[in-house]
């Protein structure tokens, strides 16, 4: 069992590959009916297939956010009081027609969030955010943490 990925072919299988896209469902196998697990999140739900990339450059904050076939107005981004940056929105299902015969479904619908602790250095007040390309870009300015002044105190005697 590697943990490893292969990067010349071979195909990675082991339940415990940390650079498997595959979702673990640890529900899949339970003898429960399915109106007992509806409350849960399933794999096929677009809240676990919403990936985002956050990195911090010199300058700023940057999430970027993979929402393909969204447009601007189906897609929320806010920064709460206690500095949590929200991701949300929704995908809709495609309408089914009666004569259509469905031979897999793969691609997720449903509502989405995602929610980053900012840390304090990020002005959350000139918050930017994109959707270009299906690729939602948020970006947070930073600002300079002061560092504390030390003052010398002489020791007398």
């Amino acid at each position: 069992m590697s943990l490893i990925p292969s990067f010349f072919g071979g195909r990675r299988t082991s339940a415990y590959d940390p650079f498997s896209l595959d979702v673990w469902d640890p529900l899949k196998d339970f003898p429960f009916s399915n109106s007992a697990l509806s409350s849960f999140p399933r794999e096929n739900s677009a809240f676990v297939s919403t990936r985002v990339d956050w990195k911090e450059t010199p300058e700023a904050h940057v999430f970027k956010a993979d929402l393909p076939g969204l447009k601007k107005e189906e897609v929320k981004v806010e920064i709460e009081d206690d500095r949590v940056l929200q991701i949300s929105g929704e995908r809709n299902a495609e309408k089914e027609d009666k004569n259509d015969e469905w031979h897999r479904v793969e691609r997720s619908s449903g509502k989405f969030v995602r929610k980053f602790r900012l840390p304090e250095n990020a002005k959350i007040d000139q918050v930017k955010a994109s959707l270009e390309n299906g690729v939602l870009t948020v970006t947070i300015p930073k600002e300079e943490i002061k560092k504390p002044e030390v003052k010398s105190i002489e020791i007398s005697g």
